[in-house]
């Protein structure tokens, strides 16, 4: 295991990078069925696809997540992965032509680098072509190219966000793996200690006006997966456990100013075994815990990996010039 998403079978992860102009998509192409499930936490979401996650409605299998800078224009990329999948055969079968599901969210980055040049459909076809289950490239990369953190002050108080992931394996062989890209307005919390990896400074006290977070350029989007196999409702709970992992590790979260999005999957084989219900519930439990804490870990990664770009300083940046 390399402690990345890709640790759970049946996932490949590709990046497409523009470093030039900021940003960059990130997609994650499930190689074995995948039963997906979504939870909406920001108030400023930019999505494609999710009321197709949620129990009520027809399509349970995804085959790709999106994860994209550019905001609402970076969704556009989405085109890209569907015809990716749609050469390769992929999608749901309609009778007269297989349509790929590929549910996204995108982060605002547009005010870092240039905001006229977006992910778009040919670059989410070059994050397909990339896509590997090999270790996973972290910090500055794809959809995290552009991300930034602790913002609270203002954006001129930004730190570098980016891309990070991690995975654990439970004691019964169970993978739970996280993806993320933390572009949020809060402060960024190592969950072990309680220590401020990256936070904004305290309002000065003499003034009584300052600027701050601009209301559309912040949001964690993420995405946890497991081996296991589960319903859909029960991989909708474990989207919904695993947003604790952001209030582990970024304060505040959830707010107006971020659109928080994590998608799920289980990638288990299917079973006609009747479940148990008392059974499903403890192994639901037990997975979301272990989501939220793998997805925290990822958080932190992201921001350690993190690299300076556009005058934005990183967290090793800081820390070379203290030191």
């Amino acid at each position: 295991m390399h402690d990345d998403i890709t640790d759970v079978p049946g996932i490949r992860v590709g990046h497409d990078t523009n470093l030039e102009a900021g940003t960059g998509c990130t997609v994650l192409l499930c190689d074995l069925p995948a039963v997906g499930g979504v939870d909406v936490r920001g108030g400023a979401p930019a999505t494609r696809e999710t009321d197709l996650l949620r129990p009520l409605y027809l399509v349970e299998r995804v085959n790709a997540i999106l994860l994209t800078g550019g905001s609402a224009f970076g969704l556009e990329a989405a085109a890209g992965v569907m015809r990716y999948l749609e050469e390769r055969g992929q999608g749901f079968e309609t009778g007269v032509a297989r349509v790929p599901i590929v549910p996204a969210a995108a982060i605002f980055d547009l005010g870092l680098g240039s905001s006229q040049i977006r992910p778009d459909a040919a670059a989410g076809y070059r994050a397909c072509e990339r896509a590997s289950g090999g270790p996973i490239e972290q910090g500055s990369v794809g959809a995290g190219t552009g991300a930034t953190v602790a913002k609270f002050a203002g954006s001129q108080h930004a730190i570098k966000g980016g891309l990070g992931s991690a995975s654990t394996q439970l004691p019964d062989g169970t993978v739970v793996g996280a993806l993320v890209v933390v572009n949020a307005v809060g402060n960024i919390i190592d969950p072990r200690s309680g220590a401020i990896i990256a936070g904004a400074p305290a309002p000065d006290a003499g003034t009584t006006q300052r600027q701050g977070p601009h209301p559309f350029s912040n949001t964690t989007i993420a995405i946890v997966a497991t081996s296991a196999t589960l319903s859909k409702a029960s991989v909708n709970k474990i989207a919904q456990m695993a947003h604790n992992g952001l209030a582990q590790a970024i304060q505040p979260a959830h707010t107006m100013f971020d659109g928080d999005t994590v998608f799920a999957l289980a990638l288990g084989p299917e079973t006609t075994t009747p479940p148990d219900p008392a059974a499903t519930a403890a192994q639901v439990s037990l997975i979301g815990a272990a989501a939220a804490s793998t997805l925290a870990r990822a958080i932190v990664k992201a921001v350690l990996q993190a690299k300076g770009l556009h005058g934005v300083p990183a967290i090793t940046d800081q820390a070379q010039q203290s030191g």
